[in-house]
Formats: structure tokens, C-alpha cells, sequence
């Protein structure tokens, strides 16, 4: 069917809600917008979907929600998971909750056990939550950091996990087998109840969950010297990260932690923020008006799902706070934990550092400068989850700390996602442990550049929507694949990663060999003096982006190298 017919069917099948068809019916007219509403089906990727929130094929709403579930449930039942059941949690978007009873309602119409948070929770709380109940799957319905319009669906396997090969193509196989909603079955929750199928989670998990996220601490005598001299301020941008982080900081001994209040309550709408994102220095601005009040030595924002951690420090120099890229704040508590296991005696055997390839290659030198096995993943922090996994069948290395660039890391492996709650409550530690020795985390950033090199990371992101959008960026990623460069501004590419075809070509040599990681619409160039570039499209949005690094001398010399070489990469695409 054309996208006009299956329009045509969303506004006069029965099986559509009122609601749904009046909105529809509305857009009548308007056909560039019908077009993008109904010309696919929303994409089920390999962590799940992601998209606006509306009416449509090409949207999140409660059809293709069911639909996706209905794939999922058909590929549990494949593994006889149903007993086993699935983990479903929530953030504090628009739509959520009815998301995750949807979810759930259609898995148990399926004869699978379900196991639903009574309220909202972080992201990685879910992780957690599927290894402690010993489910199957899990589920989050969150749109992480993205814009208030957008909702998603992101799954999990057994091992706490977003899913990877091969339960993500096979679940994706299966999602795509459901073409019609006759396909998808549902039941009422009371039925589901009355079938001893639909469980709520309560706060239990959350008390083991707090337990663990406190074995993480290394100094907590640190915590308990500088309680009343450390002063963090901290908003969730309402989101989940409010009630977890604000109990953790408590429970560790901090006493002087003050929340933004306009920023504290939970709202899908974000009515202070335009982007609920802690990379953005937008989303920081009641934050910083409280801090400047409070004199606060750290300033802290988690998005809405409380995956991701953003940052700024007072510089006592200038007496302004200071942003920390991921990679800056990932650093700070690499080099930390590294540093203090090793003096405190508490390093396991065979250490190892995960990061993903668009991560800071700092990393690699402080890997090296404690003997730690540093390993490098392709981009998602699934792929970090997956070496811990990894590890333990194997009993090759232990996981010490693993970060990606995009403002989440995880110590410990109670869980096996990101977890802005675990970064907070560390980040907080390493500060007060360096203000114990009359150091800020800005001086303790320069002492880092100082020692291991100025390093310094880039992220560029052009957006194109719709139709002719995914067909630009599609012959964007052919046309550079097809056409590799030789130089790149300043630098002469050595090496050319193309992680789809699963090659690494030497362009000095001609040598090609394996990246020896899975395949992916990625491609890395290595150049010279120390740096890099990497461009690939988003799994989830719109966007195609390109990442980059250099090292520099400096502060100065690190952040002109990065601009010359952002100019240059972009030009290829201009």
C-alpha cells in the first residue's frame, strides 16, 4: 500500500482509537507531513525505537509499541523466556507510563510474566532490575536526552545488557514478521493480574540497588572529612535521576547537596529547558544561579532517563564554572579508580579499561601508565555491557570502569548500562578527595593534560529529516566510503577503518586487514600526530555525525588543532 492508503486505514479502521483518528483526519492537506508520518514503519533498530511522539506508522504510539512488543514476544517465546518473564521501566516523558502498561499488557496477552515499576526509574535501575529478577528481557521506555517531542523503546536481554548479535537481528527479524496489527494481541490488566501475569516492582530493588551503587565508593572516609565542606548542586531536569541520586549522595555522608527546585519535580513537557540535555551549557542555567548563591564546588545535571552525567567545576582562578566534555569528567574517574585500587590493594587480577572508538584516546594512556588492559568497542555502551558479559564466560579479564563520549560511564557491574547515578555519586568522591588536597577538579584536569597529553574530542551533527533526509545521509556514508581521503587538513590519513566491510586499509602500504570488531555503518580514519576522525549515522535520529580528536601542547594548541581539523572533515561533505 501506498503511505495515502495506509493513512486512509489509520482514519477509518475501527481498530484506532477516536483520539488517534481525530488527530489524523486533522492533517488532511498537509501531505509532507502525512508523508513523513506513514511512509515506514517506525524503525526497530538494534537497541529498540525511537522517534516523535504521534499518530502514524512512523511514529511512538501505542500501535507500534504493541506491534514492536509483539515481535519481541514472538522471539521470547522462541527461547522459552516466558516464565522468566521481563522487566519494564519508565522515565518521566509524555506518554511513558501508558507505554509500559501497553508493553506489558500485550507480552502477558502472549502468556509471558511481566514485571512493571510502580513510578518512574532510571535506565540503568532497569539493567539492574533484569539481573536481580533473573527475567528474560527488559524493557525502558525513555528517549534518553532527545527533544520533549520524542519517545522510545529500548530492550535488554538476560545479562542486563541492550541487546546485541544475536538476539538484536533475531528480535529485529521477528519485529519485522509483525505486519498488521491483527498480528498483536493484548488482554486488560485485570485479566492479566487474574492470570498471575502482571507483577509490579516496588522498593526493594531499589534498596539493592542503592547497595550496590554504595560498594563503588573507595575513600568513603574522604566523604566523611569533606561532608560539610563540599557543596554540590544538582538538578534531574525533570527527570528520574532526582529521588536516586539525592539518596545516594545522603546515604555516602554528603550534607551539603542543594537541588535546582524548578528542575526537581518530574515533567515529560521539560518547561525550563528546550533540550533536556546535560551536554548542552543551556540546560545548566538555573543551575549555575543556584550554585553561584551556594558557592558550590560542583554543578550537576543527569537527563531524563539519569543515563547521562553533565559537569561543571568552579575554576578558583577565574571564579566561573567549567564544562567537562564525558570524556574529561570519564577521566577524572578512570584515572581514580585505577590510581586508588592499585594503592589501596583492592585492583582485581587483570584489570581492563572499555571504551568505544569515538572515546578520548587519553584512555589508552592512562591503560597503559597502571598496566590495565584498555579495550576498545564499537559506539553504544551495549558494546561495553557485552565485554562484561565477555569477561565473566570467559574469565579473561575484570571490568574495572568502562566510559563512551556521549556523557555516560559505569563503575562496578551490578548493572550493565551507563549509569549517571554511579557517576555522580563518584565524581562527587574524586572531587572531595582532590579539594581534601586543596585542588579543584579543573586543577586536577590540567595535572592529567599536564602528565598524559592535551587531548581534546569533537562532535559535529547535521540533521536530516524525513524521506530525502535518510536518502542524503545514506549517500553521504557512500560517497565518503567510495572516496576516501588522503589528507585531511593538516594531517595525512595513515589508516582507513571502514567497520561495515570490516576493513582496516594502511594508506601507506595498501595493507588490508580485519578491525576485528562486528560490522557497522562506521567509518574511522587514523591520521597523524595523535589524531582522528570517525563518521557514522545516528540508530536512532535523524542525524548523521562526525566525531573527532586531536592532542595538542596546550589548552590553546589542543583547541586550534580541533577546529582546523573539524573544518576540514566537514568540508568533505560541504
Amino acid at each position: 500500500m501506498s503511505y495515502r492508503d495506509v493513512y486512509n486505514q489509520w482514519c477509518t479502521d475501527s481498530y484506532f482509537d477516536e483520539k488517534t483518528q481525530t488527530e489524523l483526519k486533522a492533517l488532511e492537506g498537509d501531505e509532507k507531513e502525512i508523508e513523513d508520518r506513514f511512509y515506514r514503519q517506525l524503525e526497530f533498530g538494534t537497541g529498540g525505537l525511537r522517534g516523535v511522539i504521534g499518530a502514524g506508522t512512523n511514529r511512538m504510539n501505542i500501535y507500534t509499541v504493541r506491534q514492536a512488543t509483539q515481535g519481541l514476544a514472538n522471539y521470547i517465546l522462541s527461547q522459552n523466556g516466558q516464565e522468566k518473564g521481563v522487566a519494564i521501566a519508565y522515565d518521566s516523558r509524555i506518554m511513558s507510563p501508558e507505554f509500559a502498561m501497553e508493553a506489558a499488557l500485550c507480552l502477558n496477552a502472549n502468556g509471558i510474566k511481566t514485571y512493571r515499576f510502580t513510578s518512574l526509574r532510571p535506565t540503568p535501575e532497569l539493567s539492574f532490575a533484569v539481573r536481580e529478577l533473573g527475567c528474560t528481557a527488559g524493557i525502558v521506555l525513555t528517549a534518553s536526552h532527545n527533544p520533549r517531542e520524542y519517545n522510545g523503546y529500548k530492550v535488554y536481554w538476560e545479562d542486563g545488557g541492550q541487546i546485541t548479535p544475536p538476539h538484536d537481528k533475531n528480535i529485529l527479524a521477528e519485529v519485522a514478521k509483525v505486519t498488521s496489527f491483527d498480528q498483536v494481541k493484548t488482554m486488560s490488566l485485570d485479566d492479566a493480574k487474574e492470570a498471575n501475569l502482571f507483577h509490579e516492582i516496588g522498593e526493594e530493588i531499589d534498596d539493592k540497588y542503592m547497595e550496590e551503587l554504595k560498594k563503588q565508593s573507595i575513600h568513603p572516609e574522604i566523604i566523611q572529612k569533606m561532608a560539610k565542606d563540599f557543596t554540590i548542586v544538582y538538578t534531574p531536569l525533570h527527570g528520574t535521576g532526582n529521588l536516586p541520586v539525592r539518596r545516594v549522595l545522603k546515604e555516602l555522608g554528603f550534607e551539603k547537596v542543594y537541588v535546582v527546585k524548578e528542575q526537581e519535580l518530574p515533567d515529560g513537557n521539560f518547561p525550563t529547558v528546550a533540550y533536556p540535555n546535560p551536554e548542552s551549557p543551556k540546560t545548566f542555567e538555573m543551575a549555575f544561579a543556584l550554585a553561584k548563591e551556594v558557592e558550590a564546588d560542583i554543578v550537576l545535571a543527569t537527563d531524563p532517563d539519569a543515563d547521562r552525567l553533565g559537569v561543571y567545576c568552579k575554576d578558583t582562578k577565574s571564579g566561573e564554572y567549567v564544562s567537562f566534555t564525558g570524556n574529561m569528567s570519564g577521566m577524572l574517574i578512570a584515572e581514580y579508580i585505577l590510581k586508588e585500587r592499585k594503592a589501596t590493594g583492592t585492583m582485581p587480577a587483570n584489570p581492563a579499561l572499555v571504551e568505544t572508538i569515538v572515546t578520548t584516546d587519553m584512555a589508552k594512556v592512562i591503560a597503559k601508565a597502571y598496566d590495565v588492559k584498555l579495550i576498545e568497542v564499537l559506539t553504544g555502551f551495549k558494546y561495553i555491557g557485552e565485554q562484561i558479559r565477555l569477561f565473566e564466560e570467559q574469565n579473561t579479564y575484570s571490568y574495572v570502569f568502562g566510559l563512551e563520549e556521549s556523557y555516560g560511564c559505569l563503575a562496578g557491574t551490578y548493572a550493565r548500562d551507563k549509569d549517571a547515578c554511579v557517576a555522580v555519586m563518584m565524581l562527587c568522591e574524586v572531587a572531595s578527595w582532590y579539594k581534601s588536597m586543596n585542588m579543584t577538579l579543573w586543577d586536577a584536569m590540567i595535572a592529567m593534560y599536564e602528565e598524559y597529553g592535551y587531548f581534546k574530542e569533537g562532535l559535529e551533527t547535521i540533521t536530516l529529516k524525513g524521506m530525502d533526509g535518510a536518502a542524503q545521509i545514506k549517500q553521504m556514508m557512500e560517497n565518503a566510503r567510495n572516496n576516501p581521503p588522503a589528507q585531511l587538513g593538516d594531517y595525512k590519513v595513515l589508516a582507513v577503518r571502514d567497520y561495515k566491510a570490516d576493513t582496516r586499509k594502511d594508506m601507506t602500504t595498501g595493507d588490508v586487514s580485519s578491525t576485528g570488531l562486528p560490522s557497522s555503518n562506521v567509518l574511522y580514519y587514523e591520521l597523524e600526530d595523535n589524531s582522528w576522525c570517525c563518521i557514522r549515522p545516528s540508530g536512532t535520529e535523524p542525524k548523521i555525525k562526525f566525531y573527532f580528536g586531536v592532542k595538542g601542547n596546550s589548552l590553546e594548541d589542543s583547541e586550534m588543532k580541533l577546529e582546523n581539523l573539524k573544518a576540514a572533515l566537514l568540508q568533505m561533505f560541504a
